[in-house]
């Protein structure tokens, strides 16, 4: 076993085969009350006597050792046995995150490696578990990627963790690299976990995954099974699958997909790509909301739905804002966040951003040569402002060099009644800055986050810099509750 995932023993005298879970034949039980924060041992020290680090309570031991890298935990758990019965606390191991990038070490084991090490002897503890994987170029590191989450998986459900968050993003299985073999036996291990080893499961991530449309359809399938079979102990709430399929799939046009989202009961937290909405998956999220009500205890109704609109998936689709409307008064707590990349196209934008949908968030990125024939005064003028009663965060990313904003951003902030946040990158004039002060101060008192990068096509920007001290000089007294940040950034056109 990797050293550096054995905190609890002598290393000296481990095998592969033991365990955080067996040290000293205490139970996982015995483990649990020790982890109490409130025992009536939390608070006693090392030995008498004792100063400095050694008399430090349990409960703030546990908070320093909540910072340290697993080297850095071996080490203390050797220092001496009050150190070590304290690195003994399950609340220590409950939640991990993995960075798979790929690389192999001469020296060191590998990500991989430290992973299974990891599942084998505290996966009896883990509750979150994060893999961030960089996608992979060449087949021999997909396949190492495919044996590291299988195996991980594997010994998830073998040693019945108690999992309720489980994050695996940016595989992206449409690569070339991503032989049909690997993506088949991938799958199936992730369909098998969610099948035999996901019975606290509220919460799952599958962001960027990149499937065709028959895996992810038997991925989602299997979910929905599980859900079946251990309703009503636990059943998903929140499910990010934004990315889920591959760029090339229209998944709204898929009537299997409409219904297999049907069977997903007691979701509070959809996020889902805008290649993937149609009227039907609208009118199915509203009639699988009313037959969970009238089933549930909780009333659990859908609250946050968000959207991710690239320019390389699907999105011109027409979408009904009646399917909106029906949709909102099923779930009247709704709140829709919408991110748009590079969608430009006016008529385009005008076909997304329906008056119907509970706006609540909106976030876009706009870069564009000159000599493209767009404007973005038709979205600031005419599209946001429709969600002037629901908008509360703005983000703008816009390469806006010919194209004047100023006044037109002005006007759309004033009416905002309830935007709390806004992030505005463009080609604005240092004016500007100083307006928006004036309207949080006489006018918006719930804007308490204002982030501005002012563009600028100079690369020397020491006049425009010392125009905007001046500005903010000029406001020495801002509310403490306001985090205003302003800075001036010359623009590189990519």
């Amino acid at each position: 076993m990797d050293e550096e995932f054995v905190p609890l023993r002598n290393r000296e005298n481990c095998s592969q085969e033991d365990g955080f879970a067996g040290d000293d034949e205490d139970s996982v039980e015995e483990m649990e009350e020790e982890d109490s924060d409130l025992s009536d041992e939390g608070y006693k020290c090392g030995s008498e006597g004792e100063s400095g680090w050694g008399s430090l309570p349990d409960v703030c031991l546990r908070q320093v050792f909540g910072f340290l890298s697993d080297t850095d935990r071996c080490r203390a758990d050797l220092v001496c046995h009050y150190w070590h019965r304290v690195m003994r606390s399950p609340s220590l191991w409950r939640s991990r995150f993995f960075h798979f990038n790929g690389r192999l070490s001469k020296y060191k084991q590998s990500e991989y490696c430290s992973a299974l090490a990891y599942a084998r002897s505290l996966g009896v503890y883990l509750q979150r578990l994060e893999v961030c994987v960089c996608p992979p170029r060449r087949c021999l590191v997909a396949r190492r990627l495919e044996l590291a989450i299988s195996g991980l998986l594997s010994e998830l459900t073998r040693v019945n963790a108690p999992l309720q968050h489980l994050s695996i993003v940016r595989l992206e299985l449409d690569r070339t690299s991503w032989t049909l073999g690997l993506r088949n036996s991938l799958v199936h291990c992730l369909i098998l976990f969610l099948r035999r080893g996901s019975s606290k499961l509220t919460s799952l991530c599958l962001s960027g995954m990149r499937n065709c449309m028959h895996h992810g359809l038997d991925l989602l399938s299997a979910l929905s099974y599980s859900q079946r079979r251990h309703y009503p102990r636990c059943y998903i709430l929140s499910l990010d699958i934004k990315g889920f399929f591959s760029a090339s799939v229209h998944a709204h046009r898929n009537a299997t997909l409409q219904l297999t989202m049907s069977r997903l009961q007691g979701l509070t937290n959809l996020n889902l790509s805008y290649a993937c909405l149609s009227d039907e998956l609208l009118a199915v999220l509203q009639h699988r909301r009313r037959e969970w009500r009238s089933s549930s205890r909780d009333g659990n109704t859908l609250q946050t739905f968000s959207l991710y609109c690239t320019l390389n998936e699907p999105h011109r689709q027409v979408v009904s804002g009646g399917s909106w409307a029906t949709l909102t008064s099923s779930c009247p707590d709704l709140k829709v966040k919408l991110t748009v990349d590079q969608v430009i196209n006016t008529n385009w934008l005008a076909r997304i951003l329906l008056p119907e949908i509970p706006l609540t968030e909106y976030t876009m990125t706009a870069f564009y040569s000159p000599d493209e024939v767009w404007s973005g005064k038709p979205l600031v003028r005419y599209m946001l402002p429709q969600y002037r009663s629901s908008l509360e965060h703005l983000t703008l990313d816009l390469s806006n060099c010919n194209d004047s904003l100023d006044e037109d951003l002005l006007e759309l902030v004033k009416m905002c009644e309830r935007l709390e946040q806004l992030r505005i990158w463009a080609f604005l004039e240092i004016s500007t800055v100083e307006k928006l002060l004036h309207i949080r101060l006489t006018q918006r008192s719930l804007l308490n986050k204002i982030r501005v990068r002012i563009y600028s096509v100079n690369d020397d920007v020491g006049e425009q810099e010392d125009q905007l001290e001046e500005i903010l000089l000029s406001h020495p007294h801002l509310p403490p509750e306001l985090e205003f940040y302003a800075i001036i950034y010359p623009f590189v056109d990519q």
